[in-house]
């Protein structure tokens, strides 16, 4: 009798333990395609928990490789790259238009994000993130007035030669001078491009400047390699300011790179429900303070910005974290490949010598 009880009482356990087992499989399962280190971890966990739906992230490092992959068949249910890819995508028909019935809380999201030319109603994306591109500063190196009163051009003063990051980008670098010199940063000009590269070629022989990417967020923030002004994403400054009181951030009134990331659907995406649901969650409240508060991004959420530049918000004070809303001088990227072209080929020029 015994026995025959540990027998039954074996079955059952063995019976609870699948059950268990069973109920902790994924109903359903979404792939991600987004910038490297832009999403909490603790925010898809808890995605996973509401929604038992798997999540599975891989990165690209620039919009263009996110495309090549996409043109090589690769199929993803969510990406996010920058407004001018979305813009690409768009006109390529490569995206799905997303469902409004379950993404039903567009109204919570700032309403400067909203609306963009590349996508003028939100009919195939939703914001992520978003921001501008400035001049961060050590108050205690660099003069707040010569940034101020030379805005862009600080960047080839003298003065300030040897402790300068420029971002080893031709899209960004090549705004700045565009900026300067009156121009759309659009431009397929070639004679406006050409003044452009002579205004970053003077710079690359009279500055001694240090071309780099994200390593130059430490080196801003912590003073690691000398150097003390550069050129740098919003979200990126507000970060070295949140770690280091004596830097700055300002927006030249020449105009600058006014920029949204945003979520997508691909054309050929499996699982287009769950993307949607997902997006729908990326945008609450609670995900966007979140997801900010860890990168400082500024949130699309309008609610949960508030709450994080206000006056008991973890970045109340940051000038970088709010960036001013986009004026008549400020642009987005847009999609041009004779702009890209021309572009690519002088900074390669540059880069070279």
């Amino acid at each position: 009798m015994k026995k025959l009880l540990s027998v039954l009482f074996a079955l059952l356990l063995l019976v609870s333990v699948s059950g268990c087992s069973g109920s902790n499989k994924a109903d359903a399962e979404i792939h991600i395609f987004l910038p490297g280190e832009y999403i909490s971890q603790d925010v898809v966990n808890e995605f996973e928990r509401q929604t038992n739906i798997k999540v599975t992230i891989d990165n690209f490092a620039s919009n263009e490789e996110m495309y090549t992959k996409l043109l090589g068949g690769a199929s993803y249910d969510v990406l996010i790259p920058s407004d001018y890819m979305i813009e690409k995508l768009i006109q390529e028909n490569m995206l799905q238009e997303i469902d409004k019935s379950i993404i039903d809380n567009l109204d919570d999201l700032y309403e400067g994000v909203l609306n963009q030319e590349y996508d003028p109603n939100n009919d195939y994306s939703v914001p992520y993130f978003w921001g501008n591109v400035g001049i961060v500063y050590d108050s205690t190196k660099v003069a707040e007035e010569d940034v101020m009163n030379q805005g862009w051009e600080v960047l080839r003063n003298p003065k300030y030669k040897g402790i300068l990051y420029m971002y080893d980008s031709a899209r960004d670098s090549f705004m700045i001078p565009l900026k300067v010199l009156g121009y759309s940063m659009n431009t397929d000009n070639e004679t406006e491009l050409q003044e452009a590269y002579n205004w970053l070629l003077e710079q690359n022989q009279t500055m001694d400047v240090a071309y780099a990417t994200d390593e130059c967020i430490d080196g801003l923030a912590f003073a690691t390699e000398g150097k003390y002004l550069g050129v740098m994403y919003s979200g990126d400054a507000a970060y070295i300011i949140s770690e280091n009181e004596n830097m700055r951030f300002y927006a030249p009134k020449e105009g600058t790179n006014f920029w949204v990331d945003a979520m997508v659907i691909p054309s050929n995406a499996k699982n287009v429900k769950e993307a949607n649901m997902f997006i729908k969650y990326m945008i609450e409240y609670d995900s966007q303070y979140d997801n900010s508060l860890e990168y400082c991004y500024s949130s699309v959420n309008k609610d949960a910005l508030a709450d994080l530049c206000g006056e008991d918000g973890e970045f109340y004070g940051n000038e970088a974290y709010l960036p001013r809303t986009r004026n008549n001088n400020d642009e987005v990227f847009h999609t041009s490949e004779v702009n890209r072209k021309l572009t690519s080929e002088l900074w390669n020029n540059i880069m070279m010598q």
